[in-house]
């Protein structure tokens, strides 16, 4: 007779311990039992009798999925069912998603300057000693940090933002309203990456969560006026686009949103 761990676990299984705490732990969220609160490990581990790695193991998936979230220091809980998402298609605006998700928006300024950078310059179409604003910033949603946002804009078209309190307002909006500047399109790239250490740390990236990064060329009336890297957490967004057998994929129609 196969020998039961506690909880019901079996360890005679050829299924691996660690997957099958997954997969309760799993059904036990659909049951709605941790909705008030997540065990710790140590609860977990003295529950299903099982060492603290297994336990580990288990909740590393279920952050690596969404389910459970869990930052540096902090208690895990249930994920929300629905996370961020951005239409694809649209000028992408990660104040206005996170609105729309019923979240607060808020930014850490951790760099607001103006330096030269030639690789940028030459991105944006111009000599590689033009002076540039250079916006570095750490956006949270609700209170959890969402991504880093670092943006290059030309200093003779971005002057006014030098002054600007950027904790709760828009680079688009400010861009608009004080420098007559309203972005019409552009381009971009959106990549699955590895965060390093730092951003680990920075962003409180649980372990084996990849973030996506997206590099964004923004034009006003077709000219290039913003070179833009952003690095989202993988488990707290994702972008989306409907698409059919008859047309292929529908990039999603959005308001002009501010970002």
């Amino acid at each position: 007779m196969n020998k039961l761990v506690g909880a019901g676990l079996d360890r005679k299984s050829h299924t691996p311990l660690w997957s099958q705490l997954h997969a309760d732990l799993l059904r036990r969220v659909g049951l709605g039992e941790f909705d008030d609160a997540f065990p710790g490990e140590l609860a977990l581990a003295a529950e299903y009798e099982v060492s603290r790695n297994t336990v580990r193991e288990a909740l590393r998936r279920l952050r690596a999925d969404g389910v459970v979230v869990a930052g540096r220091g902090q208690q895990p809980r249930i994920g929300k069912a629905t996370g961020i998402a951005q239409p694809l298609g649209a000028l992408y605006s990660l104040f206005a998603s996170v609105r729309a998700s019923g979240m607060d928006q808020r930014s850490t300024v951790r760099i607001l300057d103006v330096r030269a950078d030639a690789l940028v310059a030459v991105r944006l179409g111009l000599e590689e000693s033009t002076p540039l604003l250079y916006l570095e910033r750490l956006r949270l949603a609700g209170a959890e940090p969402l991504a880093v946002d670092r943006v290059w804009l030309p200093y003779s078209v971005a002057a006014a933002l030098r002054t600007v309190d950027f904790t709760h307002t828009s680079l688009y909006h400010e861009l608009d309203t004080r420098c007559g500047v309203r972005l019409t399109g552009g381009q971009e790239h959106i990549r699955a990456v590895v965060p390093t250490p730092a951003e680990q740390r920075l962003l409180e990236i649980p372990p084996g969560v990849a973030a996506l990064a997206i590099d964004r060329t923004g034009t006003a009336d077709g000219q290039p006026v913003e070179w833009r890297h952003t690095l989202v957490r993988g488990d707290r967004f994702s972008v989306v686009a409907d698409f059919s057998a008859r047309s292929g994929y529908q990039l999603l129609d959005v308001r002009a949103g501010k970002t």
